[in-house]
């Protein structure tokens, strides 16, 4: 049976490393079996089936894509993924360009089928087809993740911001993008999130929110501390009347982290939503 000891399991890891399939430690089925008294004659059949939630990679432009991921794995096959070895092999994909979600669906199934030795079905959705919101008035707030932006940074950078001056007058807006991520400033691990962008003031430019948010990317930050960065920045840069910053995380250990900031004049009180992927 191949060794667990010699896997990732219980050691210092970086968590944006370049794609790696050799990340990918598989782990003999036949040890556990033998000792069920199981042969390769099995009394049954079925599969595993994995979700990763926190899915990324890049386009060719270098934006940031996301979504949700399900892997089937045959419980036939001779290997099982030690799972952390998976996490860190999905990671790996962070920073890497694919052409479409075709093209990294058969890096997917082309390096997971090699690893379980036999063949993974993996299917991609992306995150907004999965979208729940569950809050009132939620729903009114508008993606910004298609537009057709480039020239990204990976470090925050209110810079960034700007208003939309071809625009007059005060807007109301409502913003999202699911394209939040920062890491944990201890351990290094990603953190994955959707941010709400709620204003009052002169019209703020689209594809400059969205490259700001973008660039929280490479942050070493906790949650509460990038939201009210999130807050200041563009309370200052967009000269925003009112403002409210809501952050939805995944979770992590059985808990999510949501923190909400608002001027003075509207709500103390975060509504209670959530996000498909949490």
């Amino acid at each position: 049976m191949t060794d667990a000891n010699k896997s990732q399991l219980g050691k210092g890891t970086v968590y944006d490393s370049p794609y790696d399939p050799g990340l990918l430690f598989p782990l003999s089925r036949v040890e556990n079996r033998a000792s069920l008294g199981l042969s390769s004659d099995l009394p049954f059949h079925g599969e595993d089936l994995w979700t990763c939630y926190e899915l990324s990679w890049l386009d060719l432009q270098g934006k940031p894509c996301v979504g949700i991921a399900y892997f089937r794995v045959p419980a036939n096959s001779p290997f099982m993924i030690e799972s952390k070895s998976f996490k860190l092999y999905l990671n790996s994909l962070n920073h890497k360009n694919f052409e479409n979600i075709k093209v990294l669906t058969k890096t997917l199934v082309d390096d997971l089928s090699k690893a379980a030795g036999m063949s993974v079905s993996v299917s991609v959705c992306d995150v907004r087809d999965a979208l729940t919101l569950n809050g009132a008035n939620e729903k009114r707030f508008m993606c910004v993740d298609d537009l057709p932006v480039s020239g990204f940074e990976y470090q925050p950078n209110a810079n960034l911001l700007s208003l939309d001056k071809a625009v007059g007058g005060i807007h109301e807006g409502f913003l999202c993008s699911h394209l939040l991520r920062s890491n944990c400033p201890v351990t290094g691990q990603p953190d994955w999130g959707t941010v709400f962008v709620r204003y009052r003031g002169q019209k703020i430019n689209h594809e400059s929110l969205l490259r700001y948010i973008i660039s929280f990317r490479q942050c070493q930050d906790f949650h509460e501390h990038c939201v009210e960065q999130i807050f200041i920045d563009i309370l200052e840069k967009c000269a925003c009347e009112s403002l409210s910053v809501y952050a939805r995380y995944t979770r992590r250990g059985g808990l999510d982290i949501n923190p909400y900031r608002a001027t003075l004049d509207w709500s103390a009180s975060a509504s209670d939503i959530r996000t498909s992927r949490q």
